[in-house]
């Protein structure tokens, strides 16, 4: 990868680069880069083979900054068949997100069948050409191949997410840390209406079955809810094998709206 990374190390703790800013404020980190590092520091210390991290929740409570950043983990439970795993964020010293992560040992698949969802039937991202607005993916923060609906439009989306840099300098990034960065995506692209997006997530929990096996993430938007401000959005993700688990966030209304993208037309 050429592209800036998200962070550089300053011994155990991380610096944010440019490329880390977030759309509400130029002086604030994005959402996506908050899940991932504490998906980072959580598998840099609790990795195992044998487990999967079956959920990741994280609640981001306050806005950091481009401060310095910190992550202080601790082991909850370490059985057999069970981890549990908390994570705290800290910016300049102020804890602004918490995370909770469950890592479940492999083990067989009980004997039956049991129904579920049919596999979505798309084109893989190979064959869909890349989309000439640069602004459907931010100017460079994450290449997209759009399949179905965008924001800015009305009904079903669907698209594929890919991430064009690593999120800590020296780190290639891992199949845990590529969709636990990507998992935020869901706030935009179940959230957002004609008018633009007028919702900013507050947390974001991840479920996964399995690990991606390559590089692209594919989002297909299942739910929309909202009352009073306070709105759920939940998106299926899947890579090109199949589905991979979910993603769902809980969001606040924003007091001003980010502006709809809408796909470009050929004139």
């Amino acid at each position: 990868m050429t592209n800036q990374p998200f962070f550089h190390r300053d011994r155990d703790a991380f610096i944010p680069t440019d490329a880390a800013r977030g759309p509400w404020d130029p002086n604030s980190l994005h959402g996506r880069v908050i899940i991932g590092l504490l998906a980072f520091a959580i598998e840099q210390r609790y990795r195992g083979d044998d487990f999967v991290p079956a959920r990741l929740t994280v609640d981001m409570f306050r806005l950091p900054t481009l401060a310095l950043i910190e992550v202080k983990t601790r082991l909850v439970r370490d059985g057999v068949r069970i981890k549990l795993v908390e994570a705290d964020f800290f910016s300049a010293g102020v804890a602004m997100a918490r995370a909770s992560c469950q890592l479940l040992r492999k083990t067989e698949t009980p004997p039956g069948k049991v129904w579920s969802p049919p596999n979505w039937n798309v084109p893989l991202p190979s064959e869909i050409p890349p989309p000439t607005d640069p602004r459907l993916g931010m100017h460079g923060k994450w290449a997209i191949r759009p399949i179905v609906g965008a924001m800015g439009t009305l009904g079903p989306r669907r698209l594929w997410m890919s991430e064009v840099r690593d999120l800590v300098d020296g780190a290639p990034l891992t199949p845990f840390v590529r969709v636990a960065v990507a998992a935020d995506f869901a706030s935009p692209f179940a959230n957002a209406g004609d008018q633009g997006l007028g919702y900013i997530n507050s947390d974001v929990t991840l479920y996964l079955h399995r690990l991606p096996v390559k590089e692209w993430i594919g989002f297909e938007v299942v739910n929309h809810q909202a009352t009073d401000g306070i709105a759920i959005g939940e998106c299926i993700l899947y890579d090109e094998q199949g589905a991979i688990g979910t993603s769902t966030v809980a969001a606040l209304a924003q007091r001003k709206a980010m502006p709809a993208v809408r796909p470009s037309t050929p004139a």
